[in-house]
């Protein structure tokens, strides 16, 4: 299974040899926010393939930045939210120089020790593994979002200590405000190969660890592996097995840079596949070899 960074673990991915640090507080496993500004520069780019046990979002109120959910590259600018569930696979490929607004994460647990009964998760599409991690701002409710971050940003800095019930109900405020903007921006009209496709991206993401075939996902949508492939090919112009590649590759790289697996074990718990015809299916989509890419995030 692969390794998931959990908060400790955050530092040294994020900001790998730099020398520098987030300082870590007593509440900074269940929450924790920060100005993009204060750390932009300390931060190296990309930011490589990894899960984390964590919600968090980045929300720029200038300049404009571009990363991954799962299979899916987001680029986004000023006014928006950049939404990324815990456990999901993530990569950040760049951050403009004059980028400014809040890098904030957050246990999900927090919010339901305070509120046990809150509905909010599952009204909340951006929370969703499946959901689409863009929320865009419009100016009337700008202010308000803002005046509730600089309120997390007061409580979190607090010298006796946070109170995590404060910072749960200001995080339910701004995620309850954040909802109608999400119902206001609707979603498109999505026929039924493009519904089929994105369920075969969610799929991808869920199972790659134990379903490496086509047809074992045609089976969990309920249609053939021809059908699914005709839905991939005609929304993304790839096939089912081009996107389950990308998949595989993704998951290869999230290996290769947080544990301390073989490339030998690797290869067998991904492809089954021998350690060379691995290494040279690698280097064929990437560029590099599985050990040329492994010393490269040590090195970072």
């Amino acid at each position: 299974m692969i390794k998931t960074l959990r908060p400790a673990d955050l530092n040294d991915h994020h900001f790998r040899d730099s020398g520098w640090r987030v300082e870590r507080t007593a509440v900074h496993d269940l929450f924790h926010i920060n100005r993009i500004e204060d750390i932009r520069e300390k931060l190296q780019f990309p930011i490589l393939p990894h899960r984390k046990t964590l919600f968090d979002f980045v929300f720029l109120t200038q300049g404009h930045s571009k990363r991954s959910k799962g299979l899916n590259e987001y680029s986004f600018e000023t006014n928006t939210l950049f939404f990324l569930p815990a456990y999901q696979i993530s990569t950040h490929e760049q951050m403009s120089d004059d980028a400014q607004g809040f890098f904030c994460h957050f246990d999900w647990g927090l919010i339901e020790q305070v509120f046990p009964h809150n509905r909010l998760f599952g009204e909340c599409g951006f929370l969703q593994p499946e959901g689409h991690p863009l929320v865009q701002v419009d100016g009337a409710l700008l202010p308000v979002l803002i005046h509730l971050l600089h309120r997390l940003e007061t409580e979190y800095a607090k010298q006796e200590g946070a109170d995590l019930c404060i910072i749960a109900a200001y995080l339910t405020a701004f995620f309850a405000e954040l909802k109608p903007m999400v119902r206001m921006a609707g979603m498109a009209p999505r026929n039924a190969a493009y519904r089929i496709m994105q369920g075969y991206k969610n799929a991808l993401s869920q199972h790659i660890h134990t379903k490496q075939h086509v047809a074992e996902y045609a089976d969990l949508l309920a249609v053939t592996p021809d059908h699914l492939n005709k839905c991939v090919r005609t929304t993304t112009g790839k096939s089912a097995q081009d996107l389950l590649m990308e998949m595989l590759l993704l998951e290869a790289k999230v290996l290769l840079s947080q544990t301390g697996l073989s490339i030998g074990d690797i290869a067998f718990k991904l492809t089954e596949k021998t350690p060379s015809d691995f290494s040279r299916m690698f280097k064929a989509k990437t560029g590099m070899t599985p050990k040329q890419y492994k010393q490269l995030t040590i090195n970072g």
